[in-house]
């Protein structure tokens, strides 16, 4: 019986954990895929420590959505709808 209630937990924290997210949280998700989709994305650093050294960092990153040449607009609609079950609660504005 303890077992069964534990195993119901259990089940029910991972479904609570799988369900909507506010439009709120939804729509910064969704405006990062979005930029993302809109073209490639990227950072580069440099950087130098006390005794002299020199180090660099370069990171480019390029969607599947850019890629595959989807509209940002609409990859940020079906991102939301898909999170929150309902329509975007503000444009996109990348």
């Amino acid at each position: 019986m303890i077992r069964q209630a534990t195993i119901t937990l259990a089940l029910s924290g991972i479904l609570v954990a799988c369900g909507p997210i506010s439009p709120e949280r939804a729509a910064e998700l969704c405006e990062d895929e979005a930029r993302k989709a809109a073209g490639p994305t990227g950072e580069i650093g440099i950087g130098v420590n006390s005794g002299g050294n020199v180090s660099s960092r370069v990171e480019i990153g390029i969607s599947s959505d850019f890629l595959l040449g989807k509209d940002p607009q609409q990859v940020y609609k079906d991102c939301v709808l898909r999170k929150t079950g309902q329509g975007p609660i503000r444009p996109l504005e990348l």
